[in-house]
């Protein structure tokens, strides 16, 4: 399946800090980050037929936990590249045995290191109105989120979007988003910040000081760890 339904484009990789040397990037790795797929086996199946070096979940598979294992049946050909962040829909001992029993990664509180970048990772959302499993308090998200502080370059993933950007716009028109994330995201500035939750803003992207974000939705993104030049915009 290609890749063009996902609206891919090449991020520019290669990272100047004054006379620092320049990170060897690999140019072929890929990073597939999706979000909310809520039990819709057919867009999960769409995802896993994607050619990616690494498969991102960011929270809420399914609806209140239920039929997991029907989704991980679906992922389970991608085996250990797949990497799960839990969702609001998701608690945090349902991913860690769920990804225990079909052999993916949970990377709830994650961090790894692919091609010279930080990637990590973080799951559930800010308090809700329908008291899901997979909620924070803001105080909650913010003592969690400095576990990530001074790691760069970043490319962060989290369930959550911040707080009054173009990727927490609810049909209102209201924001929903999280005011610890948007203050990590001020504060850290990753290079790029992946997330959902928020079902209306899905595809939605935004430039968030020097820091590329996007809301993924269940359509996900590809991103392309390409060595050029410069750094790329999504």
């Amino acid at each position: 399946m290609s890749a063009r339904s996902l609206l891919p484009v090449s991020a520019l990789l290669t990272y100047f800090c004054g006379s620092a040397q320049i990170p060897n990037y690999d140019e072929t790795v890929k990073l597939l980050i999706f979000s909310d797929i809520h039990g819709d086996a057919a867009a999960l199946s769409r995802l896993m037929a994607i050619d990616a070096d690494y498969y991102f979940c960011a929270g809420d598979l399914v609806n209140w936990a239920r039929g997991l294992d029907a989704m991980g049946e679906i992922m389970k050909r991608r085996g250990g590249q797949v990497y799960v962040i839990p969702g609001n829909h998701e608690s945090a001992p349902q991913i860690t045995d769920f990804c225990a029993k079909f052999g993916f990664h949970d990377f709830h509180g994650g961090r790894m290191q692919i091609s010279g970048f930080e990637v990590v990772g973080l799951g559930y959302s800010n308090p809700t109105p329908f008291e899901t499993p997979g909620e924070y308090s803001e105080e909650e998200l913010e003592t969690r989120l400095h576990s990530f502080d001074g790691l760069k370059p970043m490319i962060a993933i989290c369930h959550a979007p911040p707080f009054s950007t173009s990727l927490d716009r609810i049909t209102n028109l209201k924001h929903a988003g999280s005011r610890a994330l948007r203050e990590f995201v001020r504060r850290e500035q990753p290079r790029y910040f992946f997330c959902g939750h928020i079902h209306e803003a899905a595809g939605a992207q935004d430039k968030l000081g020097k820091t590329s974000a996007m809301n993924v939705g269940k359509k996900g993104y590809l991103l392309d760890l390409d060595q050029q030049a410069e750094w790329g915009q999504i």
